[in-house]
């Protein structure tokens, strides 16, 4: 994660462009792979969307006080399958997705985030006091800390990898875009180094947060989160503090890759940041409706047996993002070599971790990225089951 990551912001940063047009700065022929990487969030942002959407309902039924009502077995399939309100909901969280990054980068979406990460994070930390205090959580922390090797091999650690891409906003055209936000003066692997230890934290704490929780309220049993909430002392209110957290994350995650997307519009057809949010609001928009269907009015049309969400969500995370990751390996390790990010790295500080990155990014990363693509498939096709 740390090679990969720091090689899409140094290159980001070298280029001073978004994605699409990152790697067409350094070798013309190579142009192909920026575009690979920007179709890539182009797949992903409207059906996160729906999924952001069902987030929002979630968190306005809790702030209603009706927990109760959602933790019935059908509420969920039930919202889903309907045509009208999911997509309201997608509507919601769009706009307010659009309206923090037609702000710009720093009135919009450095502003927004400089409010809601402090407070994602006193929130999560604040839930997961609550769980673990709970009689009987000890249980549960040590189900989720205490190391076993049960089911231990081989895929569970390509499933790891593959989670990397997600968690890290990799293999999407993200980093490189916010590289190129970043000054000249900025130190690349100190940053990188906050990236890594904040999304583990935050990570590690989710995981604080929710299996103790499952286990103290539905004795080890994975019944969904609202039945959790529904059970416990001050259901509605710890419900609604739990929803708001998820959305707030759900949304940084969506301004990052609207943000990424607006960034494509501007430099490849020189549109103003407002002219290109309200061309991507329509995309997204038009795009959410199959996604969103395909569990309601459109649920008998599937792709290689596919809902349309789950599609797109394999095409996007299981096959585009591993190669978008080698072909960008590929081109760092042995077509423009290591040393142009190397260079850059080191013109805003000590490059501490250059030797990890020289073996990581030439060797060792495309190995495990052409694993992770095969693993993936497979499972994605219903080969492998994890």
């Amino acid at each position: 994660g740390f090679s990969l990551m720091i090689t899409e912001v140094a290159l980001g940063r070298k280029a001073g462009t978004s994605a699409i047009r990152a790697f067409g700065h350094f070798s013309k022929k190579h142009t192909f792979i920026g575009y690979l990487t920007t179709i890539i969030p182009f797949i992903i942002f409207p059906y996160y969307c729906v999924i952001g959407g069902w987030v929002t309902k979630y968190a306005l039924i809790s702030l209603q006080g009706g927990i109760h009502n959602a933790a019935s077995d059908t509420f969920f399939t039930g919202f889903i399958s309907k045509s009208a309100e999911p997509m309201i909901c997608v509507l919601v969280f769009l706009i307010a997705t659009t309206v923090v990054v037609a702000g710009g980068v720093k009135g919009g979406v450095e502003r927004v985030s400089t409010i809601m990460m402090p407070v994602l994070i006193v929130l999560l930390i604040g839930v997961s006091l609550f769980c673990i205090t709970r009689p009987g959580a000890m249980a549960g922390v040590a189900y989720y800390l205490k190391p076993s090797l049960k089911g231990f091999g081989p895929t569970t650690i390509l499933a790891a990898l593959g989670q990397l891409f997600y968690s890290m906003s990799l293999a999407m055209g993200i980093m490189i875009t916010f590289g190129s936000y970043m000054p000249k003066k900025a130190d690349l692997e100190k940053s990188v180094t906050q990236v890594e230890i904040f999304d583990t934290g935050v990570a590690f704490l989710a995981g604080l947060m929710i299996v103790p929780a499952v286990f103290v309220f539905s004795n080890g049993d994975s019944s969904m989160l609202p039945k959790v909430f529904d059970s416990m002392a001050f259901s509605s209110v710890i419900a609604a503090v739990f929803f708001i957290l998820v959305l707030l994350a759900a949304l940084t995650s969506s301004i990052s890759l609207l943000e990424t997307l607006v960034a494509v519009l501007m430099d490849k057809f020189h549109m103003k940041r407002g002219t290109a949010c309200i061309t991507m609001f329509i995309i997204a928009l038009l795009l959410a409706v199959p996604s969103s269907l395909g569990f309601g009015a459109w649920s008998n049309i599937t792709i290689l047996g596919f809902d349309f969400l789950d599609f797109f969500d394999f095409i996007s995370n299981s096959v585009l993002m591993p190669i978008a990751a080698f072909l960008t390996c590929l081109f760092v390790g042995y077509i423009i070599k290591p040393k142009v990010i190397v260079d850059e790295v080191e013109s805003s500080g000590e490059f501490k971790r250059k030797s990890l990155f020289l073996i990581m990014v030439k060797y060792i990363a495309p190995i495990c990225i052409v694993a992770i693509l095969v693993f993936s498939v497979l499972e994605g096709l219903g080969f492998i089951t994890v």
